[in-house]
């Protein structure tokens, strides 16, 4: 095996390991998502899990943060919450970024 394909295959390694870690962030950050806006419409502790499941298997149906944050938005709106789509976009990516922090701690 030559240099340049043991590189190849690192590189290779270092891909699939980035968008495993990036897979485990976002359903982290979906999670997080989901609880925040749970908190938000005053749901039991009880509805609090399960909403944030819900947020969670979104993602998995239709990949994109664009579903996900209209989802949530559109919850909240329903649920009398009075925010703005922006400020639920501002709050993914906060919780993104905190979760790709905890991600990396991991191991």
């Amino acid at each position: 095996m030559t240099t340049f394909d043991e590189r190849e295959q690192g590189f290779e390694k270092r891909f699939a390991l980035d968008q495993e870690q990036e897979f485990r962030a976002t359903a982290k950050r979906n999670r997080a998502l989901g609880e925040w806006a749970a908190g938000l419409m005053g749901l039991t502790v009880k509805h609090v899990a399960e909403y944030a499941k819900v947020i969670v298997k979104s993602e998995v149906d239709q990949p994109g943060d664009e579903d996900v944050l209209r989802k949530v938005f559109e919850d909240l709106k329903g649920a009398g919450v009075q925010i703005s789509e922006g400020e639920v976009a501002m709050k993914m990516a906060e919780l993104l970024a905190q979760a790709r922090e905890n991600v990396r701690g991991e191991k």
